[in-house]
């Protein structure tokens, strides 16, 4: 079952990060926001991923590159400038194949998945985005999905709450609860499944996944929605990187368990 990561947007909510690399690229705990969307896939026995590449692509085909080839030993010789490499077998503990595919600079997200057809082997697929992270069991997600024989599963999280709740009565507080996810409604959270069928309602690079594939999808009644009550965080902001930075700082972070 391949994994298609969507990895080609400017990201212009998050600039302060996003001038010289990519959004997925933004580090958290010292390794990029990417590597860890693919890790909760990866841990989980799906291994084969598909990254739409757009913005500044180069710099994530340059750190999949220098993760292999920097990670080995190195002999050179200066004069002919022959390499060689041997692997260490420590460095080579992720048995992952990365597909880096040129999807377009101003391609929206549909037209990214339109442009994969000739590179998408099965008949379905998993997909979500570069920059959110959640303990999402996927393997529960495709059985939910095969279960119900629809065209497409979303993931439906709860938004972390920007702020905490206050009942009062008049001006006293009668409860103070912190920020939760569990009073918040309904969004689409990223980790979805996909029919490959999907992709014959895409028109081209314009088209947008969300609004003109997805809201058909529904109207079709063709789109279920896997619910997920566990950890969930998106990476919109800078102050979403320092959330997910403390995260990791407090060690095992969330997505991870």
């Amino acid at each position: 079952m391949e994994v298609v990561i969507l990895a080609g947007g400017l990201g212009t909510r998050l600039a302060e990060e996003t001038a010289l690399k990519p959004k997925p690229m933004v580090e958290i705990g010292g390794i990029p926001i990417l590597h860890h969307v693919m890790d909760i896939y990866g841990r989980q026995g799906f291994t084969e991923f598909t990254v739409c590449l757009g913005y500044l692509g180069a710099v994530i085909k340059r750190y999949f590159h220098d993760l292999v080839t920097l990670g080995d030993d190195l002999s050179i010789e200066l004069g002919t400038g022959e390499v060689r490499r041997r692997p260490i077998p420590e460095a080579r503990g992720l048995q992952w194949r990365v597909n880096l595919i040129d999807t377009g600079f101003q391609t929206m997200t549909g037209g990214r998945l339109k442009r994969l057809s000739s590179v998408l082997k099965g008949e379905r697929f998993l997909l979500t985005y570069g920059d959110g992270v959640a303990n999402v069991d996927v393997n529960a997600l495709l059985a939910f999905h095969r279960s119900h024989g629809r065209l497409a599963t979303v993931t439906a999280v709860r938004p972390p709450a920007r702020f905490g709740a206050l009942d009062l009565d008049g001006d006293t507080i009668r409860s103070f609860q912190e920020k939760s996810q569990l009073a918040e409604g309904w969004i689409n959270g990223g980790f979805m499944v996909i029919e490959r069928a999907v992709l014959n309602l895409i028109e081209g690079d314009e088209t947008v996944l969300e609004r003109d594939v997805l809201s058909q999808v529904a109207a079709d009644g063709q789109l279920r929605a896997f619910r997920h009550e566990g950890f969930w965080q998106c990476m919109d902001t800078l102050r979403d990187v320092r959330t997910l930075e403390a995260l990791w700082e407090q060690g095992n972070p969330p997505w991870r368990s």
